[in-house]
């Protein structure tokens, strides 16, 4: 059976004044997207051949952001918000060649699943109805409309809180607020729907009793995680809902072979991938298009965004910024990577260094206290520690060459732009301004002379100085032994 043409039309209009935020609701983030984001990616698989998001409040900034994330969306304007059916219709007026299935989502939703709306269809276009209704089964429905069946069980109408019966107020069957529709019986239910209520707006569940009334049947699909319908109104409920993702991504990832000492602290966006047989320890995040390859191990305490972790490497106590870390190499603790640092298999970045803009080759090490900007540091080569890659002269960045199996001495800073070659040595506490050629010992510090009796003219009395006068005496002993 050929699958009938579907629409998704998206509700994100609404102000959200319940956020307390200059961001429109829609934008606000839950585990690497924005709500609005979550709804569009559960409605790609449907395959729609339009995708509608009635904008109106932050319109511009919602557009720009559809734009940016999800090109194939279109937009349209609900310069007033009056209701749903009215936002559903002006999607609609914006759609003449829509037919077959209309789905009508919320933005604000971002736990809908794939999985759900493809049932919904299913159950919509198999059933030939005019609408069909996601609903769910929860323990509390206080607040929501409550799907009422006839003696038969089919779907007879949706009642309100405020308009239940004490029998009806009892029923655990709640109206989702999203639906299926046949576009062309859509299209006529929207033209008759009133302001005749104490909003004075058009909501789409009239359309529902009018197609009743017309002799076409509704049916309704129930969620198999009530979590699908859940929608956000302010911060409260943003932090609910991402601590809820945080749980399904984190269990779908153990499933498929990643180990977590404690998914309670650990937050891997639904952007990001995590390889078989890799280990998360605790308090990790893994934001952005970060990319941990098998048998990696991350954590504890690190944050990596948008970063490429190879196989079987380490991360630890480490903040990494669109970095790439080689298979087998290792990071931390303390250390940060910055944009564009690259450390290649067998690497080693290790604490409190800073590696931004450089590559570090195949095997080499920066093991602790250096500073590494705008460089590329050949294989199997050695940083000492403190040193200091002084790339900015105030105007402009340049960039320092480091060959292979170099050895850069403790203490010592190299001045770009300048060229330490393959094979050769830079004595500890130099400062480098010039090339140093291959095999050569590059030393770049003054001469160190001793200043006699320093101490005793020009610090008497101080603790320094008795120091050195016991020491003095003390040589003093031994010599008359």
């Amino acid at each position: 059976m050929t699958q009938p043409q579907r629409t998704v039309i998206l509700l994100a209009a609404g102000e959200g004044k319940r956020m307390k935020s200059a961001l429109p609701k829609v934008l606000h983030e839950i585990l690497g997207r924005s709500l609005v984001g979550h709804v569009l990616a559960a409605a790609a698989p449907l395959e729609p051949a339009e995708t509608m998001v009635v904008v109106g409040h932050g319109a511009d900034q919602v557009t720009a952001h559809l734009a940016e994330t999800t090109p194939g969306a279109r937009t349209v304007l609900q310069e007033q918000q009056l209701g749903t059916g009215h936002a559903t219709r002006v999607a609609l007026d914006a759609l003449p060649e829509a037919t077959g299935t209309v789905v009508v989502l919320y933005g604000d939703t971002p736990l809908l699943q794939a999985s759900t709306l493809r049932g919904l269809c299913e159950a919509h276009e198999d059933g030939g109805h005019a609408a069909t209704v996601l609903t769910a089964s929860v323990d509390d429905p206080t607040g929501l409309g409550r799907i009422i069946r006839d003696a038969d069980g089919a779907f007879a109408r949706i009642v309100e809180q405020k308009d239940a019966t004490p029998a009806q107020l009892a029923l655990t069957e709640i109206n989702s607020g999203m639906y299926a529709f046949d576009a062309a019986r859509l299209r006529v239910a929207l033209k008759g729907l009133t302001t005749d209520n104490s909003q004075g707006e058009e909501y789409l569940t009239q359309a529902l009793t009018l197609m009743l009334d017309a002799g076409h049947t509704v049916g309704t699909h129930t969620a198999p995680d009530i979590a699908d319908t859940l929608g956000c109104n302010d911060r409260e409920q943003l932090a609910w809902l991402r601590g809820l993702m945080q749980k399904r991504v984190n269990s779908a990832l153990m499933r498929t072979g990643v180990t977590m000492d404690d998914p309670a602290t650990t937050w891997v966006d639904v952007t990001a991938t995590v390889g078989v047989d890799a280990t998360i320890r605790p308090n990790v995040q893994v934001k952005g298009a970060t990319r941990i390859g098998e048998g990696a191990e991350i954590g504890p305490d690190s944050t990596l965004v948008d970063t490429v972790v190879g196989a079987g490497a380490s991360v630890v106590r480490a903040h990494t910024l669109g970095a790439t870390v080689g298979a087998k190499a290792t990071v931390g603790p303390f250390a940060y990577l910055r944009p564009d640092a690259e450390l290649a298999d067998g690497a080693k970045v290790g604490t409190f260094v800073e590696v931004k803009n450089s590559t570090v080759g195949a095997g080499s090490k920066v093991p602790h206290l250096s500073y590494v900007g705008d460089a590329t540091i050949g294989a199997g080569a050695n940083i000492g520690a403190g040193t200091i890659v002084a790339n900015y002269d105030g105007v402009a960045k340049h960039r320092t060459q480091v060959g292979d199996a170099v050895f850069v001495g403790s203490d010592s800073v190299l001045i770009a732009p300048v060229s330490i070659a393959d094979g050769s040595y830079v004595a500890a506490g130099s400062a480098v301004d010039q090339n140093v050629p291959s095999g050569a010992l590059g030393v770049a510090r003054g001469r160190q002379r001793n200043i006699e009796g320093w101490v005793e003219r020009k610090r008497p009395g101080t603790k320094t100085a008795k120091a050195a006068e016991r020491a003095a005496d003390g040589a003093a002993e031994q010599r008359s032994e």
